[in-house]
């Protein structure tokens, strides 16, 4: 009587494996001594064993130094086979064939490949806000949306998708901006195509703050939903400089401030997600510029930018202006000062000699008299008098002036 072997027919397991990842699709069968293994994608040579080795005679080129078996639990039954670097090329349909004196068998897996969204990027060029994200498989789906709301009707988006070399996709999106840039927070997300992951970024470009200089001033930045674990980052951006304000770790509450004394972070609102920076004295030429709050979280970035404008206060002008008004004044109290004292002194003693030369030498005419000597002598009395007022006038005034130059 002859016995021959039973063969075994398992149906199609599914495996998802990430792309440049290392990935083991499953096999066991019932150990029953020698054993001989052989991989197959659909009808292309992928891995053999037998003899106890690995034989690699048949292999295509395609996998060649991707693929081994773990050899030490293949007594155990185990002929699972560990697929190296995935490439989106892998995908497909697998067949683990085995064969032992007891009989053959045979297992199907259908080999699914993906390439996770790393990140999502969001810019604005001119009137357009631009999101984008590289080396996705397969294609995601993207979705806009905004705050306050937007019909999705208003919300057209072409999307362009181009591939490299890999069979990677590169997706880009724009979205027309809606009136003012101002007015709305945008928010682009791309969803895997198995639904598994959602990557969120979103942006709000503020009103531009104008604040005097010297005077405490606050930049807001708030996450648009609740997260658990963030990281913040603060950048400021002048014609001049690029710079790390700060950064902060919310698993580890630690700030790493490059501003210290200069700006800071309100830790209590940070736990609710309120970023916002605290400017302490900012001065017009060192803090006017674009400062940029970015809120990471799992799978979500949020952007958030503030283009400042620190100005000089006008009681600075206004001291500036009196300072200027105070010299000009002190400059015409001195030359007053110098005519009174000075010059005023020597016109009465020349108008006195000449009416003494006068009195000798006028054709008949009469000698002065003695009343004209007291008229003369009183008027000359009134001068000096006029004089001593008028320095005491003058020091008033510019006890006044220096005053007020003082305050």
């Amino acid at each position: 009587m002859l016995v021959y072997p039973l063969s075994v027919i398992v149906l199609d397991s599914n495996i998802t494996c990430i792309i440049q990842e290392d990935c083991i699709l499953p096999c066991s069968f019932r150990p029953t001594g020698t054993v001989v293994i052989h991989w197959y994608k659909q009808q292309i040579p992928v891995h053999s064993y037998y003899y106890n080795k690995d034989q690699f005679g048949l292999q295509n080129k395609h996998f060649s130094g991707r693929t081994c078996l773990f050899n030490s639990h293949i007594p155990n039954g185990n002929a699972s086979l560990l697929l190296r670097r995935v490439k989106v090329q892998d995908k497909g349909r697998y067949k683990c064939y085995t064969s032992t004196r007891k009989g053959n068998q045979e297992i199907f897996i259908n080999l699914e490949v993906k390439a996770l969204i790393q990140s999502v990027n969001m810019e604005v060029t001119d009137d357009m806000v631009t999101c984008s994200s590289h080396n996705i498989y397969p294609i995601p789906q993207v979705t806009w949306a905004t705050e306050p709301f937007t019909s999705q009707g208003a919300l057209e988006n072409p999307t362009i998708k181009t591939t490299d070399h890999k069979g990677l996709f590169t997706v880009e999106s724009t979205l027309k901006i809606l009136g003012n840039l101002s007015y709305h927070t945008y928010f682009c997300s791309f969803t895997s195509a198995d639904k598994t992951q959602v990557w969120t970024a979103s942006r709000k470009n503020q009103e531009d703050i104008i604040q005097e200089q010297g005077h405490p001033l606050s930049i807001p930045c708030v996450a648009p939903h609740s997260l658990h674990n963030f990281s913040l980052i603060w950048t400021f951006t002048s014609i001049t400089d690029l710079a790390v304000i700060l950064r902060y770790d919310s698993r580890t509450r630690h700030t790493l401030n490059q501003w210290e004394g200069q700006a800071e972070l309100d830790q209590d609102l940070l736990l609710l997600g309120n970023g916002s920076l605290l400017l302490h004295k900012p001065d017009s030429v060192e803090h006017s510029g674009m400062y940029t709050c970015t809120i990471s979280g799992l799978q979500s970035r949020h952007m958030v930018q503030t283009n400042v404008n620190i100005t000089v206060p006008s009681i600075s002008m206004g001291g500036w202006s009196l300072q200027r008004s105070w010299w000009s004044t002190a400059a015409s109290v001195v030359f007053v000062l110098f005519t009174v004292v000075v010059a005023l002194p020597q016109c009465v003693r020349q108008r006195a000699i000449e009416s003494r030369t006068a009195s000798h030498t006028c054709n008949g005419a009469p000698n002065t008299t003695a009343s004209d000597i007291i008229i003369q002598h009183g008027a000359e009395c009134n001068k000096l008098q006029l004089q001593d007022d008028m320095k005491e006038d003058l020091t008033v005034t510019l006890t006044a002036h220096e005053g007020k130059a003082e305050d």
